[in-house]
């Protein structure tokens, strides 16, 4: 075991030590519980650090939603300290630590040593400590564990080889068996233990590689990165053609942290994007499922769909929503998305829950257009029609994102529902307040009326029977039986039914603008 000052005796040459008077960070603003942990490890004798995104974000005055940690202890040193601790991971092993709702990971610093004038660093797409994607609602741990390896696999502690799906002749070890390397020079396996100084060279961008040392509070910082955020600036370390190489996913965060933070990328960091895009094409499914989550569910949805399709990202990670958005742009339906977004982004503001099925529904609506104009103007608004269209769409997303079946079933609810919310009949419509997918597909009509693709008397009168007493719903549901519905609609009765080849504007969306 260390001795009880070897935070302090380890101050590394390759590193500029910030003291507390040189910068703004305040244990004010640390969460209790990650000041527990860094505290007791620093008091077994370790070194123990914040590290990444959150010191990032309290440099920037910014509260961060989580706390990572960095020590030397292993994590069955760190196991044994805390009651409350699991250890996960199979590519990297992490220690979790459990506060009630709150959890903070504890990673051992990996090994390698700095990387020569000219040549790249090793690297480590798990490890800048900026895993938040906002307050989702629906999103189970048992669909995607956000610590499994960079291929995406689950984090199983019992497990220490990699799926044999995944074990294709680019597995190659790479001077060891806890490194592999595939043929294009990406990241497999890497699960070496080392120092400080050799851990930050395996972090991505310079703003993300910055420690908190709760020895004497001061900040090491060995890359620039204090520089770069105070000129809110996204540099990779190393060469980033060969980062991008390693590991795609760099390029949809340096996207992220470009939306969320309004740093600028640094031209080195931004030109090869556009050329390497289609590596994305080779990350598994499931890591891109949680890349787009926290893109578009984080609080700055819109901002991403923006430097996503600047970047030439869009079409690499959502092909069939890019697509539509290329060869139809300025429509209703892209006013859709955006609008879905900035709400989106509203409510995560708001502290208010949002969903993956919410999320895909307005994502998909332009490709589900396209599917439902295949067919016959007449079967336009059928709902086998609109539901085949929907299960098009959504094996074209499948191809790239693995998206759980519980919100493609959920998008599908949404969209069959979109023909009875625009005719509702008596005692039916009450029936269609209970259904679990009830307010979102309201949500969609709404959205959808906004855009002129809907009728607003409609959305009027949903929203009268949503806010009125018992007795009085069943007076408006009452009067959709026995008034004759006439055009336009209102609060009283439904909307005209229109001749099947003037269906355009009934359940199915429209590529119209």
């Amino acid at each position: 075991m260390n001795s009880p000052d070897a935070s302090i005796e380890a101050s590394p040459p390759l590193a500029r030590i910030i003291p507390r008077d040189g910068h703004n960070i305040s244990r004010q603003h640390i969460s209790p519980d990650a000041l527990r942990v860094l505290y007791r490890l620093k008091d077994a004798g370790f070194q123990a650090f914040l590290v990444g995104g959150c010191v990032r974000d309290l440099m920037l005055g910014i509260t961060p939603k989580d706390f990572d940690v960095a020590t030397d202890a292993l994590p069955e040193q760190v196991k044994r300290l805390f009651r409350n601790c699991r250890l996960v991971g199979r590519r990297f092993r992490l220690a979790h630590v459990f506060f009630g709702r709150e959890t903070i990971e504890v990673a051992t610093f990996r090994a390698s040593s700095a990387p020569p004038p000219g040549e790249d660093p090793p690297p480590d797409a798990d490890a800048d400590g900026d895993e938040e994607i906002g307050d989702v609602d629906a999103v189970a741990s048992d669909e995607f564990d956000e610590h499994g390896d960079i291929n995406g696999n689950r984090a199983d502690p019992n497990e220490s080889r990699p799926r044999d799906a995944d074990r294709g002749r680019d597995w190659q070890p790479a001077g060891d068996t806890d490194r592999v390397v595939g043929a294009e020079g990406r990241i497999l396996r890497d699960n070496v233990y080392g120092t400080i100084d050799d851990d930050v060279w395996r972090r991505d961008f310079t703003a993300n590689a910055l420690y908190y040392n709760i020895a004497d509070f001061s900040v090491w910082d060995y890359v620039g990165g204090a520089e770069d955020i105070a000129a809110r600036q996204l540099k990779l370390i190393g060469d980033p053609e060969t980062r991008y190489r390693e590991d795609p996913v760099r390029m949809l965060r340096a996207a992220r942290f470009e939306a969320k933070l309004g740093f600028s990328i640094e031209s080195a960091t931004a030109e090869p994007m556009l050329q390497h895009a289609e590596l994305l094409a080779g990350v598994p499914s499931a890591r891109l499922f949680d890349e787009t989550l926290k893109l578009f569910l984080g609080g700055h949805g819109l901002r991403s769909l923006d430097v996503l399709r600047a970047r030439g990202l869009l079409g690499a990670l959502l092909p069939n929503v890019a697509e539509f958005l290329d060869r139809y742009p300025g429509t209703a339906i892209e006013t859709l998305l955006r609008k879905g977004l900035e709400n989106t982004d509203r409510r995560v503001r708001e502290d208010r829950s949002v969903t993956p099925t919410f999320l895909f529904a307005i994502m998909l609506y332009g490709p589900i257009a396209l599917a439902i104009e295949t067919q016959p103007r007449e079967r336009w608004t059928d709902i086998d029609t609109i539901l085949d269209a929907v299960d098009t769409a959504v094996r074209q997303l499948l191809s790239r994102v693995s998206v759980p079946r519980r919100f493609t079933l959920g998008v599908r609810d949404m969209y069959a529902m979109q023909p009875r919310l625009e005719s509702p009949r008596g005692r039916r419509a009450l029936r269609l307040l209970e259904h679990p997918k009830f307010r979102a597909a309201f949500d969609l009509l709404q959205l959808r009326a906004e855009c002129g693709m809907a009728n607003p008397q409609i959305v009027e009168w949903w929203d009268a029977l949503q806010k009125a007493e018992p007795q009085q719903r069943e007076e408006l549901a009452e009067a959709t039986s026995t008034q004759r519905p006439r055009e336009g609609g209102g609060a009283g009765g439904a909307r005209k039914p229109r001749s099947r080849r003037r269906g355009r504007r009934g359940g199915g969306p429209r590529t119209a603008s």
